[in-house]
């Protein structure tokens, strides 16, 4: 068995599967990075010199499918890729599709791409730096976000079409991006600078927001399933009301949800209006 490694990038696992598609490298026989106990025989070895002398076509849809899988942070990350390229490349496109065991997990792998870059739109929270420190590091505002798949470079043109020529950074623990206002500058190792300045920048308006947020939170409308399916657990802690959350879902838990407003709300006085007849 050949053991190689792409370094998770899907231009280098694209020209290994390439060589060793020509070279009739059956997937049984390779395997990329942490494999299962079984692959602790395998050797690693050099790819086979040169085209081999098979000659796939293969769909420009399933090339764009396999790059967003690629994207994909998980078990058998690559093998699956080449096991789904093998055989569409030898005549069997089931593997595309959802129906068949392999198309099944690639589809949802894409989806689960997919659906953490919505989570990178909706959930990063930009903070704009002080003026001086802006002029500094050339930059007007920073963000650190975790992302559980590598969705950072591909959906972060969604910022640079909405702050114009802004210049903004987003920092990650693995990867970063930044935007002088004209152009994005990708890093696949994001750089210790960057992620400190987006870590430890302090938000001016953190304090209104937060007034904000719980003079307008409603524990009558609360639904805690619905909230950690459609703003997760793990983003909590980098979003200024984060903190707030579980305080207001147990004043919800604790019979609030009957006042149909937050506590706070529910003790300032106010006018009593009776309906006239």
């Amino acid at each position: 068995m050949i053991a190689l490694d792409c370094d998770d990038c899907f231009a280098t696992w694209r020209e290994q599967a390439r060589r060793l598609l020509g070279h009739g490298i059956d997937p049984a026989e390779v395997t990329w990075g942490q494999g299962p106990i079984g692959d602790l025989l395998a050797m690693p070895g050099a790819l086979p010199e040169g085209p081999g002398p098979f000659h796939a076509r293969v769909p420009a849809a399933l090339l764009a499918q396999l790059e967003q899988a690629g994207r994909y942070r998980g078990e058998q990350r690559w093998n699956l890729l080449y096991e789904v390229l093998w055989r569409v490349a030898h005549g069997d496109r089931t593997a595309m599709l959802a129906g068949d065991r392999l198309g099944s997990e690639l589809q949802r792998r894409i989806k689960q791409v997919q659906r953490e870059a919505h989570h990178l739109h909706a959930f990063v929270r930009f903070v704009p730096l002080p003026a001086t420190l802006a002029d500094q590091l050339q930059l007007d505002l920073v963000a650190y976000h975790e992302p559980a798949h590598d969705i950072l470079d591909c959906a972060s043109g969604h910022f640079a079409e909405r702050l114009g020529k802004q210049r903004w950074l987003i920092a990650t623990p693995r990867d970063g991006i930044r935007h002088d206002g004209q152009t994005l500058d990708y890093q696949r190792h994001c750089p210790e600078a960057w992620q400190a300045w987006a870590r430890n920048a302090e938000d001016p308006g953190a304090e209104l927001w937060l007034t904000y947020y719980r003079h307008t939170f409603n524990p009558a409308r609360l639904n805690p399933d619905a909230l950690r399916q459609h703003l997760p657990g793990r983003f909590w802690r980098y979003l200024p009301e984060g903190p707030l959350i579980p305080e207001l879902v147990g004043q919800a838990r604790q019979g609030k949800q009957r006042d149909g407003q937050a506590l706070a709300v529910g003790l300032l006085g106010g006018k009593r209006i009776v309906a006239k007849r």
